[in-house]
């Protein structure tokens, strides 16, 4: 046998496993987080109390396309519920606008006060607040949101974090301290360490590739550690 492959086998094995192993740990470290806890759980939808079922009587609503055409290049008109009032929200290229559902007069923008109602009734705690920010830049761990915003911060290990529309009161969304962890461990698992959205980037394919030739090059050397049997020489 030529000993020359097997050893090309095992060096080449070794190196690639210096380069990829690293990344290879964090794989499986990072993967091993985000399936052991529950996604609904890193979602944050234990921090928000559902509103019960209601009835609506439509016959005291204004048109919703009556609503829309008083906006703008509003594309679009939801209907939602803030601090007890109906509520249309209209979407537009600035922004979303509020206006009453009844009267489809526009709402003002609400207050610190406002917020603060919102927050603790949808908050699904008993923890107080600890801060309320109207915040004019939109933080990295929200990106592709719309600023202004306002981010309400709850006592609480978890840091339970609520953020709320500055136009209309609407909740956007909700952030802890675990999600931030998902985050994070995700942005390492995408080799994405700046956006931490594009899975396919290059330098992942790069490794991903590297990691398929340590399996292919560890196959190549498990072939050469098992011994041969040799011929028996025929006795004449």
């Amino acid at each position: 046998m030529n000993n020359g492959l097997p050893l090309l086998a095992r060096r080449l094995h070794k190196w690639i496993a210096l380069v990829v192993g690293v990344q290879a740990s964090v794989w499986t470290l990072s993967g091993f987080y985000m399936v052991a806890i529950d996604l609904d759980f890193i979602h944050g939808d234990h921090l928000i109390r559902e509103e019960a079922p209601r009835s609506l009587e439509t016959v005291a609503l204004g048109d919703p396309l009556l609503a829309a055409r008083a906006v703008p290049g509003a594309t679009g008109v939801r209907l939602h519920r803030v601090l007890g009032r109906d509520v249309y929200i209209a979407a537009a290229p600035q922004g979303d606008v509020a206006l009453d559902a009844r009267n489809l007069e526009r709402l003002p923008r609400p207050t610190d006060a406002d917020i603060r109602r919102i927050a603790q009734q949808r908050f699904n705690g008993s923890e107080p607040i600890v801060g309320v920010e109207l915040l004019n830049e939109v933080p990295f761990e929200i990106r592709g949101r719309r600023a202004p915003l306002w981010r309400v911060q709850f006592e609480g290990w978890n840091n339970p974090t609520l953020y709320f529309s500055a136009s209309t009161g609407e909740l956007l969304t909700r952030r802890h301290e675990l999600w931030r962890v998902f985050d994070f461990l995700f942005g390492l698992h995408i080799m994405d360490y700046s956006e931490r959205e594009n899975p396919n980037n290059l330098l992942i394919r790069v490794f991903s590739w590297g990691a398929l030739t340590l399996t292919l090059t560890g196959a190549w050397l498990l072939f050469y550690s098992f011994p041969r049997r040799k011929r028996r020489r025929s006795v004449a």
